[in-house]
């Protein structure tokens, strides 16, 4: 039995004899994919959650088909829907107006932006109640002081709006993590899942194989839960609860 386990673990060795370099290499592609779509993501989140709350009624009315639609479709086939059809249209119209003669866009590039798209809705929500929960007297408070309004957001608003916000950010951010690994049904990329998966199909070591790709995940989900929890605390210093 323990040789059998210590020839196991050599699977995951260093090098051209195992898989270890390649399963850090994979996790590196994971955590720049999740970075680069979360960033997207917390950008339009930002402007979904302003065209929600703004007073103008065609952005309102975008901003929740925008966040509806993405919350009624599996997120594996609005990669599907956006990395093809997607794609496609964007070619077609750069073409069509003479921008460009041929295009061909980066599939590594493609799936990110999807992803950023796809948690862009579910950041809007959470954004949304991160400004909805900001006293209102505060705002007025800085109106009647002459702030303008980039000024109120930047010195009162933002700040406050990411303390409540940061507990669904959090939780977003595992979701986006762990919905990397759908990238690799449509693009050939080198993440955590592909390397498992290229692994255990050549070593016939499934289960261990899959489980070493799982304990990747849940490293990095208890790092990323470990650093939200601290900067909740932080964020919350000083703030008196009820």
């Amino acid at each position: 039995m323990a040789a059998d386990s210590h020839s196991l673990l050599s699977l995951l060795a260093w090098g051209d004899s195992g898989y270890g370099d390649e399963f850090v290499r994979g996790a590196v592609t994971t955590l720049f994919i999740s970075f680069s779509s979360y960033a997207i993501a917390a950008v339009i989140g930002l402007f979904g959650a302003w065209a929600k709350l703004c007073h103008i009624k065609a952005l309102n009315r975008a901003g929740e088909a925008y966040t509806t639609l993405v919350r009624s479709l599996p997120e594996l086939l609005l990669i599907f829907l956006i990395f093809y059809a997607g794609t496609r249209a964007l070619a077609s119209l750069l073409i069509s107006l003479g921008l460009v003669e041929s295009l061909e866009i980066n599939p590594f590039a493609a799936v990110i932006t999807a992803l950023g798209l796809i948690y862009g809705a579910y950041l809007t929500d959470v954004l949304r109640g991160g400004i909805q929960s900001v006293p209102k007297g505060q705002i007025e408070a800085a109106k009647a002081f002459g702030m303008h309004g980039p000024k109120r957001f930047v010195r009162i608003l933002f700040p406050q709006m990411i303390r409540y916000s940061i507990p669904g950010l959090g939780n977003q951010w595992l979701n986006c993590t762990k919905d990397s690994a759908l990238v690799s049904v449509v693009a050939q990329v080198t993440d955590i899942m592909s390397v498992g998966r290229s692994a255990a199909n050549t070593t016939h070591k499934a289960i261990f194989f899959f489980g070493a790709t799982a304990v990747v995940f849940m490293i990095i989900s208890g790092v990323s839960m470990f650093f939200f929890g601290w900067l909740e605390r932080r964020v919350n210093r000083g703030v008196r609860r009820a």
